[in-house]
């Protein structure tokens, strides 16, 4: 019950639930015969008010449960807030289709802060330039050892700054490709090509790269393929209903994968 003394619970439900019924008299003259009766008379009421009890601590707590994920805010310049819509809609995509349950108030965490540690999840965007300290490169890879998954989706601008600075969160692994038959590309939703364009930006076929530390995927960059535009709503760019809808199912495998981890 949370640490909550169950000495202190026993009394406060006999005060709930027997005080209408001069329990107090009981009690100041030590009729522990007849409290016993009474109980043994009522104790189909007492097995209500107790479960009622126990329902309601229990609903608390799953209301209080709600996942989340998290927006890296990181310095450099970069516009670290593009996209508002993206995850927000990504999220109710996942909580509509895989039956998560994240909230779709997505916070945001800077890199060096211990809060990020909350957060199974992050997601990180922009165009421009990307910098981390080495005390937040030190408290990513801290945050990413332990278990945490970050995944950033080049905006378009951001390859040439942000490479340098996965390196310095893991000088000692290299950024690879993903290969076609990790599960972020097999489930729930099946991609046999990989990561899907979604804009067109240079032409070139998207990318997914990937940290892997004892064969878990930590760190995820995607790039020439802009997910987040596509998370969007689809009046901000205009995009074609089958281009959101196929983002927000790679969005969701790795959501997925980030989850259920495997």
């Amino acid at each position: 019950m949370g640490g909550y003394p169950l000495s202190s619970l026993f009394f406060t439900l006999l005060h709930v639930v027997f005080f209408p019924l001069k329990l107090q008299w009981f009690l100041s003259n030590f009729c522990i015969k007849e409290l016993f009766m009474y109980i043994c008379k009522n104790v189909l009421v007492v097995k209500i008010h107790v479960l009622a009890f126990i329902f309601l601590a229990l609903t608390s707590v799953a209301q209080k449960s709600s996942l989340q994920i998290a927006l890296l805010k990181y310095k450099g310049g970069g516009d670290w807030y593009a996209n508002p819509t993206s995850l927000p809609n990504l999220v109710k995509f996942c909580n509509e289709n895989l039956e998560t349950n994240i909230s779709e108030d997505i916070p945001t965490v800077e890199p060096g802060s211990p809060d990020i540690f909350n957060y199974p999840f992050v997601h990180m965007t922009g165009h421009g330039n990307v910098f981390f300290s080495d005390e937040e490169a030190a408290n990513l890879r801290k945050y990413l050892l332990a278990g945490g998954f970050l995944h950033i989706d080049d905006n378009y601008g951001m390859d040439k700054f942000v490479r340098p600075q996965i390196q310095k969160i893991f000088p000692d692994i290299p950024l690879k490709e993903v290969p076609l038959n990790h599960p972020i590309f097999q489930k729930p939703y099946l991609f046999p090509n990989g990561v899907p364009k979604i804009h067109e930006h240079d032409g070139l076929p998207p990318k997914a790269y990937g940290i892997f530390v004892d064969g878990r995927l930590v760190l995820l960059y995607t790039w020439e393929t802009d997910l987040g535009d596509g998370w969007e709503d689809i009046t901000v760019h205009n995009d074609p209903m089958e281009k959101h809808i196929e983002a927000l199912k790679m969005g969701a495998n790795i959501i997925y994968y980030v989850f259920v981890g495997k």
